[in-house]
């Protein structure tokens, strides 16, 4: 696959919020794009750059690969000062008259609420999905945890209200629901080449980080949900329909072969990002999936699971 060079695109105006690296606008190939680089890393401080646009670049392509809309992702490089780093450019999908609204902004329309836009307990934004009036709710509802199932996936720990959304249409005063964007905070971006022998050689390592790490930051009573907890304790029933509905979907084949042809990645890096996959979906979606099939046919022949 080929690897772009961003370097000298002519560059635009438009300007891109968020806390995940740099970020500007250019143009290739006549389509606007927001090219992101990798942010200085918050936790492994041996580290100069973390992977976060290879995550994002996978994260988003795993995305598309269960039938989810998804941004447009490329992988590239940059020159800066003398030094090539790798980049994801991601396709700007706001145009004049349609522009980018997050989920925050919705929960903030509702007047008579003392939620926080940003503030991510479940019972809130589940409420939120009842209460606004601008989408269907089951569309909200669905898409929210289609993203939900995807995230656990692979290891999504900054899914907050603020990088998922709507395009909302100046020009007829219409809202849809936005393809899913960053991605970044996914795959375990921080892991070096150390960390990443530690955790394909030692089993607790790898256990450590499907059981325990990372955490959603969807909360529960304060807490951050723990994945494999939530998921395979079956406690939400839409939860539960979007398991069944994209477990169906993930292909593992197509998945390795994406990341056997990302690239700007090691062979030691290929495999990392295969073998967590595969050890999440089959420990996290797999088990729930069974469960829930078991409660199903329990529940068929009267008994309790």
């Amino acid at each position: 696959m080929q690897v772009v060079d961003f370097t000298n695109l002519p560059r635009r105006n438009k300007l891109y919020a968020g806390a995940n690296g740099s970020k500007i606008s250019v143009i290739y190939e006549g389509q606007q794009y927001m090219l992101k680089f990798p942010p200085h890393p918050t936790k492994n401080k041996e580290i100069s750059y973390t992977n976060s646009c290879i995550s994002e670049y996978i994260g988003c392509h795993i995305f598309e690969s269960v039938g989810i809309p998804v941004q447009k992702t490329l992988l590239g490089t940059y020159q800066i000062h003398g030094e090539e780093k790798i980049v994801v450019a991601c396709k700007d999908f706001t145009s004049p008259g349609i522009v980018l609204q997050d989920f925050a902004s919705l929960k903030n329309q509702i007047i008579n609420s003392e939620r926080n836009g940003y503030g991510t307990e479940l019972d809130d934004i589940l409420s939120t999905f009842e209460e606004q009036t601008a989408l269907d709710s089951a569309v909200l509802s669905n898409r929210f945890w289609d993203m939900f199932i995807v995230d656990a996936l692979i290891g999504n720990w900054d899914r907050h209200n603020g990088n998922w959304g709507f395009l909302y249409d100046t020009r007829n005063d219409s809202v849809t629901l936005a393809p899913v964007f960053d991605c970044g905070s996914s795959l375990y971006p921080q892991a070096d080449e150390a960390m990443i022998h530690n955790i394909l050689s030692d089993k607790n390592a790898l256990h450590h980080r499907v059981y325990n790490i990372p955490l959603s930051s969807i909360q529960m009573q304060g807490k951050k949900i723990n994945y494999y907890q939530f998921l395979s304790s079956l406690q939400n029933p839409d939860c539960n329909l979007a398991l069944k509905r994209i477990a169906s979907r993930i292909d593992m084949v197509k998945i390795f072969q994406l990341i056997d042809e990302t690239p700007s990645i090691t062979v030691l890096q290929k495999e990392f990002y295969q073998t967590m996959l595969q050890a999440r979906k089959e420990r996290i979606l797999d088990h729930s999936l069974n469960l829930l099939h078991q409660q199903i046919r329990n529940r068929k022949n009267g008994l309790s699971l």
